[in-house]
């Protein structure tokens, strides 16, 4: 790659390394300049730019990062599109984050223009979380550099990152009680183990009680065994403080061995794992009645997760094992979600706004109904979206609208009518933002009359957004000329349902300039609105 100051005979082509601002107008940081830039330039009385280009042996940051990040995602995760040299890696369902740490160092050591950074190993994931990113730092790599890193990720049985999902499982509960015992103490931790069980997919097999005593305890273990119970917690009255203490002696009348007592995590230290009758059986600490996280979390998750647990895994927990005012971790939830703990990076919710509802007065009859390749067009740009990573879609509709729905039918879309449709755009607009509900970070508005709008030019605008970033609002670019569908972040969503008359909300771009993101595209479909029969015929289309 050659990085230089360049003059601009030489600047098509080039990255440009540094943005700039000419007569008042600007070209960001990262633009492929091209012969169009280069004249504006030239006519600001620009003189050099500084870029680099690349070479023939040079892979380029967005196709690095891609194939890369492919190489190291494993079962249970999925990667974003790249964007500036970053490729992101999310979590598909909740599981446990499985790492192969040497491998990812070795990808790290290699060159300093890759690097991979992740979430610790065996993190609990819920879905959408941000698990991995892995970022070219320059604008490309030596294609022997990439090709030395696939290698590496390619080594073994499996990626070197990949996700271990929860499995169900019946969990059974055993309480023991001391004299003076309060039930409400029980009663509470009832409840707090059940939400624990519920947050990582599982469902308490039923709850037992009985004195602390060995024998007693050693049939409450058999009993619900016997009911099916695939993991049995076990929650004495008084602390474990030996192997030959009460729940262990426990453990052994039921048949069953104990295979550790003890770890190096605090809170958690008195944690005992054992096994009876083919199933684990935990005597837990007494921090296990807070929901507060534990010791005893980290070995039900791996439990939970099929991975692997035994003394040595235990053992080896005490690096980062001290979790006393840690206030960063989240605390379990009453409920499973979907979402993330708080500050914690995930996938944005990214909603979809289709227009379908205009008069089509400049073709003459219903466009968005012509058949192009024997498909409506308002079909082809739906499926477009729905086959992108959006996940909601809203078609809104007005004129002929049951001919519409009927052309979209047995698809995953919302449909909203704006009877005001012939007022203008404006209010299909308001209509689409009205619908989109709750929970929505950012939103696309297509236009339905845009047929060459492919799932891949929605990939590439979903991985550029980043608000915090100073990316709210992306908008596809093809040879200098910006296009749609423009994505909006939810911070503009009051503002495009104030807009009025027949016009969207192109206006609030050159208002929020700042935050504005141009994403350069490999072909002109976002460039491409039919209105007029010549345009349509231009497609090959039938009526």
């Amino acid at each position: 790659m050659k990085f230089a100051e360049l003059p601009l005979a030489e600047a098509e082509g080039a990255i440009l390394a540094h943005g700039i601002k000419f007569g008042g107008q600007s070209l960001r940081k990262g633009r492929v300049l091209s012969a169009c830039d280069v004249e504006r330039l030239r006519q600001a009385g620009v003189a050099h730019v500084v870029g680099a280009k690349l070479e023939p042996t040079d892979v380029g940051e967005d196709a690095a990062a891609q194939a890369l990040a492919r190489a190291v995602s494993g079962p249970g995760l999925t990667t974003s599109a790249a964007f500036t040299g970053r490729c992101n890696l999310f979590a598909e369902a909740p599981g446990l984050l499985i790492l192969d740490a040497a491998r990812i160092d070795r990808l790290n050591l290699v060159d300093e223009a890759v690097t991979i950074a992740t979430l610790p190993a065996y993190d609990a994931l819920t879905p959408r979380q941000m698990v991995a990113t892995i970022k070219i730092i320059p604008f490309a790599v030596p294609r022997p550099v990439l090709a030395a890193c696939l290698a590496i990720a390619g080594e073994g049985d499996a990626p070197p990152i990949r996700l271990a999902p929860f499995r169900p499982r019946a969990v059974g509960l055993i309480q023991t009680r001391l004299p003076g015992t309060k039930e409400s103490i029980l009663d509470k931790s009832a409840r707090t183990m059940g939400e624990r069980i519920r947050r990582l997919g599982s469902t308490c097999a039923g709850e037992r009680r009985c004195p602390h005593e060995a024998g007693i305890l050693a049939s409450e273990i058999c009993a619900t065994i016997a009911g099916h119970a695939e993991l049995v917690l076990i929650l004495g009255a008084s602390a474990i403080t030996d192997r030959r203490d009460v729940i262990p002696a426990a453990i052994a009348d039921a048949g069953g061995v104990v295979e550790h007592f003890g770890m190096p995590v605090d809170p958690g230290n008195l944690l005992l794992l054992g096994r009876a009758g083919g199933v684990p059986v935990l005597g837990l600490p007494g921090c296990a009645r807070s929901p507060k996280m534990n010791g005893f979390d980290w070995v039900l998750e791996r439990l939970l997760a099929d991975v692997p647990i035994g003394r040595a895994e235990i053992m080896r927990m005490g690096v980062g094992g001290l979790l006393k005012e840690i206030a960063s971790r989240p605390l379990p939830r009453a409920e499973a979600v979907a979402d993330v703990a708080p500050g914690l990076k995930r996938r944005p919710r990214i909603a979809a706004i289709v227009l379908a509802a205009g008069q089509s007065r400049r073709m003459g009859r219903n466009k968005l109904l012509a058949e192009i390749d024997g498909v409506p067009m308002v079909t082809r740009v739906v499926d477009a979206v729905l086959g992108s990573e959006v996940d909601r879609v809203v078609v809104v509709t007005g004129h002929e609208a049951d001919q519409t729905a009927a052309a979209l039918a047995g698809r995953a879309v919302t449909l909203a009518h704006n009877p005001d449709y012939a007022s203008g755009l404006s209010t299909s607009l308001r209509a689409g933002v009205g619908a989109l509900g709750e929970a929505i970070d950012a939103a696309f508005v297509c236009l339905g009359d845009m047929p060459r709008i492919r799932p891949e030019h929605l990939h590439r605008l979903i991985a550029a957004y980043d608000p915090v970033e100073g990316r709210a609002i992306c908008v596809p670019t093809f040879a200098g000329r910006r296009g749609n569908p423009v994505l909006w972040g939810a911070r503009f969503f009051a503002d495009m349902a104030r807009v009025a008359g027949d016009v969207g909300a192109r206006h609030l771009i050159g208002e929020n300039a700042e935050v504005v993101c141009e994403v350069a595209m490999g072909d002109g479909g976002v460039l491409l609105d039919i209105d007029t029969p010549e345009a349509l015929a231009a497609l090959g289309a039938t009526a």
